[in-house]
């Protein structure tokens, strides 16, 4: 069994949209997601968000669960839209804050830590209606507004915060390549969102600074995403291929973080595409993440493109490909998920020194790792070994970085629990308990009653 320092915090992770459901209920405002959902061939088997476990009305079963994990924190996200129906904090929805206070209060009572993810990707449909979503200029000061609610509501009792998760599938994937919410494609818009989902970050965390950090404590963050970039070759074309490949994707939103602006490849090759921040913005952004949140999943080679890369290329992950010119591949031996994505534990450690190395070993939370896998269950059980193995996999190449070095101070498994998996609907199952999307009964997987085992031996 892994031993792991004494403080190393263990976790699980979930978001609103995905599993809270009652996305009509007590006077919840609808998100892009919501709209999203509605249009025909955008989600799988065209399913939605509307009930999906039904977390809204099932808080206290699901903490008892997570109590048999033994895990010391769950991370959640606020529905922005549940307790501000149209964005804005002159309308207040006080179920909804009720609903999150009961929630916070029921994990404290069961001796779990709540860690709060502001924003996982549900914004308010108002918001993307009347201002252009991620791509306004109004959006940042209005998701402050937001975020300072929230601390005044919520941050005598929540100590560790998330501003955002996962800037750059919000720019990419929703505003890049239309795949996610709100559905928009362009090579500009990305960027623009970029920008102002940076800018949103810095100026929450200076509202929780100047006005509850001094009074309350506590610490804030924000969450990126990355997978690692393994040089195709040896050859120095390969090596500068990757660099720039995780510069493109976890460089764009922590290097103005941890070095004020962003990288040098990025604005040589972007120009004018990619906003520039004025010299108080940048000041504004610097240092502006207690710890650094990662969440990471999969591995893939970058080599050098040529120009050829419309071609050969045929992953469109890391940014906007044509801006990198790397070409991304995968080694046909390496095991897969039902996502597609290879396991490849050892891009972990890799990524992680990487971070360290770039960002003067900054304090590190894997805030998202797990794997999806269709998992059957049979006489009340699901044997998810792959699941176990993929845990142990990556866990022990944790393991390994920090006693290189590298300050990883917690990990939180993505998922409690199976759910509502974006595009994918209900499709791919990434939970360590089981759901019955028709009961909605949970069952724990193998894998819940590992990772319970692991944490009690700790």
């Amino acid at each position: 069994m892994l031993q792991f320092p004494k403080d190393f915090l263990w976790g699980t992770a979930t978001s609103s949209y995905q599993i809270e459901g009652a996305n009509k209920t007590d006077g919840k405002g609808p998100s892009i997601w919501d709209a999203f959902c509605q249009i025909p061939g955008k989600i799988s088997n065209n399913e939605n968000g509307d009930t999906a476990c039904d977390h809204y009305h099932k808080v206290v079963e699901d903490v008892q669960m997570m109590k048999a994990l033994n895990i010391k924190a769950y991370r959640f996200s606020i529905s922005w839209p549940r307790i501000l129906p149209d964005g804005k904090v002159t309308k207040i929805n006080e179920k909804g804050i009720d609903f999150y206070n009961h929630l916070i209060d029921t994990l404290l009572k069961n001796e779990i830590t709540p860690w709060v993810t502001l924003y996982h990707w549900d914004l308010p449909l108002a918001l993307q209606l009347e201002y252009d979503g991620w791509t306004g200029e109004k959006i940042s000061d209005l998701f402050a507004d937001y975020a300072d609610l929230c601390f005044s509501r919520f941050g005598d009792r929540v100590k560790n915060w998330i501003t955002i998760n996962e800037p750059w599938v919000v720019a990419i994937l929703g505003y890049g390549q239309g795949v996610f919410a709100p559905g928009r494609i362009s090579n500009i818009e990305p960027y623009v969102a970029g920008h102002q989902l940076l800018l949103a970050h810095a100026k929450a965390v200076q509202v929780f600074r100047t006005k509850y950090q001094p009074t309350q404590g506590g610490q804030i963050g924000i969450t990126n995403n990355c997978d690692w970039r393994e040089p195709a070759s040896d050859s120095d074309a390969d090596k500068k291929a990757a660099t720039r490949a995780l510069e493109f994707f976890l460089g764009w939103f922590a290097d103005p973080i941890y070095k004020g602006d962003y990288p040098k490849c990025m604005k040589e090759r972007l120009g004018e595409r990619l906003p520039a921040f004025t010299p108080e913005e940048k000041t504004m952004l610097l240092h502006s993440s207690d710890f650094f949140g990662l969440n990471h999943y999969t591995t893939m080679y970058a080599a050098e493109a040529s120009g050829n890369l419309g071609k050969t290329n045929t992953y469109g992950n890391g940014g906007m490909s044509e801006d990198q010119d790397v070409i991304l591949s995968s080694d046909p031996k390496w095991e897969y998920t039902s996502m597609r994505w290879a396991v490849v534990p050892w891009g972990c450690r890799k990524l992680l020194q990487w971070i360290a190395n770039r960002y003067d070993n900054p304090p590190i939370y894997i805030t998202e790792n797990g794997c999806s896998y269709n998992d059957n269950l049979e006489n009340g059980i699901c044997a998810d070994e792959k699941r176990t193995a993929f845990f142990k996999g990556y866990l022990t190449e944790c393991n390994a970085a920090i006693q290189q070095g590298v300050n990883l101070k917690g990990y939180f498994i993505w998922s409690l629990m199976d759910n509502f998996e974006w595009a994918s609907g209900y499709s791919k199952r990434f939970g360590i308990h089981y759901v019955d999307f028709e009961t909605l009964e949970r069952t724990p997987k193998d894998s819940a009653r590992w990772y319970a085992e692991l944490i009690a031996n700790q």
